[in-house]
């Protein structure tokens, strides 16, 4: 190799060791708290303070685990089911309207178009605690506070998921599959169901995903709407048995496993999913 080619060949390794350096740096950043919370789950409240975590002498993971469902009377499971009503149906009905929505700002031509899509973006900047206040005054004219209702209905309409919605609608959808739909005499909303709703599978499961992750992750919002215990999401609830743990330190490990336990849904929501990402490479291929 001459000098000319071993100059050049100098830069390109130490910029690639420096992207893997900070690859690497940046995936420990990520994964030593989740480590954590793992080893943690496994202590019990005294070897949690007291002992180093690496060491499996104070193992007490079963324990924890039957702690955590029995704390309460039980209310850590019925936080988990509500959070799961409240993300999965929620994450689901808002990924069809949202994708729907957008489908529509892509694919039709209405008056003040462009300018009500301007609203749907400028509503995407607008922090949601800052639609907490007047949505729980509207919830309160209208008598849903502390129900159900009042954390599932507002988490159904998504302005960047309307958003993201066209996006996926121009990328996937062709014009021309549309206009062979209704030369065949498919009606507009048999065309949408049938031809364009499966070729926007793989947008309609990243919407849902995003939700999924906002409306699990949701704590402001419960915080305000509700005071009832048993309808609590597993944030609110984890929250409160923190806050409780200064005075009851049993608290501690059972906050710890349901943390962990409560990570687990967005894992597996993300794994099994990721197939329908890999085929949105090809959605909307016309041959």
């Amino acid at each position: 190799m001459s000098a000319t080619d071993s100059s050049l060949l100098r830069p390109r390794l130490i910029g690639r060791a420096t992207v893997n350096v900070v690859v690497a740096v940046s995936v420990l950043y990520t994964l030593l708290p989740v480590l954590w919370l793992v080893l943690a789950a496994t202590k019990d409240r005294d070897a949690l303070f007291s002992s180093d975590l690496l060491s499996l002498s104070d193992f007490s993971l079963v324990r924890n685990l039957k702690d955590l469902f029995a704390m309460d009377g039980g209310l850590y499971g019925r936080w988990y089911l509500n959070s799961l009503l409240y993300a999965v149906l929620g994450a689901a009905i808002g990924a069809l309207l949202s994708v729907a929505c957008g489908y529509a700002f892509d694919k039709y031509r209405f008056r003040h178009k462009e300018k009500l899509f301007g609203l749907v973006l400028a509503a995407v900047m607008v922090p949601q605690t800052v639609l907490a206040l007047p949505l729980y005054l509207m919830a309160s004219e209208a008598g849903l506070v502390n129900t159900f209702w009042a954390v599932f209905i507002p988490v159904l309409f998504n302005p960047f998921g309307v958003y993201l919605g066209r996006i996926f609608s121009r990328g996937y959808v062709p014009d021309e599959v549309l206009e062979a739909a209704r030369v065949d005499g498919a009606g507009e909303l048999t065309t949408y169901v049938r031809v364009s709703l499966r070729m926007l599978g793989p947008g309609l499961v990243t919407v849902f995903l995003f939700q999924l992750t906002a409306i699990w992750n949701n704590f402001f919002l419960p915080m305000v709407m509700l005071s009832d215990q048993d309808l609590y999401p597993v944030s609110l609830g984890l929250y409160q048995w923190n806050s409780s743990a200064s005075v009851s330190p049993e608290y501690y490990p059972v906050v710890i496993m349901g943390s962990l336990l409560a990570v687990l849904p967005l894992i597996l929501a993300f794994v099994l999913l990721q197939r329908f990402w890999r085929s949105g490479l090809t959605a909307g291929a016309v041959k």
